[in-house]
């Protein structure tokens, strides 16, 4: 899974439609190299999933992806038992003249009935990348856990013993920073803040993952976006997977250069709150008359 150089993993992702800066993929190799974790942190829609299905589709590596969310606990991430299942094995038992009280507890507990949830699977598949999507959603105890898996990479199953990876899987964490992450997870990751991309290489982003969008479309759709993060006072900054959703959606209506008509019209592509549509609506009528 190791690449030469940093410069082979940005053709790598290169050749997947990711386009990365020297630093990000300076430090993915880094990550790939060293083993580590990578945490990426930085505004929605920077590309920081992207980052991870990239890196998944270069190396030829299963993606498992485990997404937080507020209350998650390590049941959801580790394993659970296939309850429906024991029950009928039960019954099965029963049905066969009965078994060993013993023998029959001890059978509920087979790998058989084991639901491997995202960190169990990416220790059992590995090599593979585990993605893991907004920490920054989560509680302390699941960061606590967390740092717990990726010290070791592997975890206890009381019923079954140990699961280790035989390689430690490619792991990459994702935050909003919606809030700050403890220092002790941060220092097990080696870190990287993405930034929106700059205007000419979010035209060849355009361009890349949309061929369709023509050259003067994608330039001037990503000077409009560019204009309005600029702004600074949007609920939710278009990121770049709106970029490309608006730049299809433009594409698709026929629209060679972009008109007060046209842009109101695709508006949901690119904004998500009502009251940023009306934001944005008044701010294409100034920057499309200029």
């Amino acid at each position: 899974m190791v690449l030469e150089s940093p410069d082979a993993v940005a053709e790598r992702l290169g050749a997947t439609g990711y386009l990365c800066d020297d630093a990000l993929a300076t430090v993915t190799y880094l990550a790939l190299r060293m083993q580590r974790p990578l945490l990426l942190e930085g505004e929605p829609g920077t590309g920081k999933t992207a980052l991870a299905e990239a890196v998944a589709e270069s190396l030829d590596l299963p993606l498992v992806r485990l997404q937080c969310y507020e209350g998650i606990d390590a049941t959801q991430a580790l394993y659970d038992w296939d309850f429906p299942r024991q029950i009928l094995h039960l019954r099965a038992l029963e049905a066969a003249g009965g078994a060993d009280v013993t023998e029959a507890e001890k059978s509920l507990y087979d790998a058989r009935f084991l639901l491997a949830r995202p960190v169990l699977q990416a220790l059992q598949e590995s090599p593979a990348v585990l993605l893991v999507d907004e920490v920054d959603r989560a509680d302390d105890e699941f960061e606590a856990f967390l740092l717990e898996v990726l010290s070791t990479y592997q975890v206890s199953i009381p019923e079954l013993g140990t699961v280790r990876a035989a390689t430690p899987p490619v792991v990459v964490l994702t935050s909003n920073r919606t809030r700050e992450l403890h220092d002790a997870l941060k220092r097990r990751c080696l870190y990287h803040w993405i930034d929106h991309p700059g205007l000419e290489r979010e035209v060849e982003i355009v361009r890349s993952r949309a061929p369709e969008v023509s050259a003067e479309l994608a330039r001037q759709v990503v000077g409009v976006v560019q204009g309005l993060r600029e702004r600074g006072d949007l609920v939710k900054p278009p990121g770049v997977a709106e970029t490309l959703d608006w730049a299809r959606a433009l594409t698709y209506l026929g629209t060679a250069e972009i008109d007060l008509a046209a842009a109101s019209a695709t508006l949901g592509a690119l904004v998500k709150y009502r009251e940023d549509a009306d934001r944005v609506r008044h701010a294409l009528d100034q920057m499309l008359r200029a």
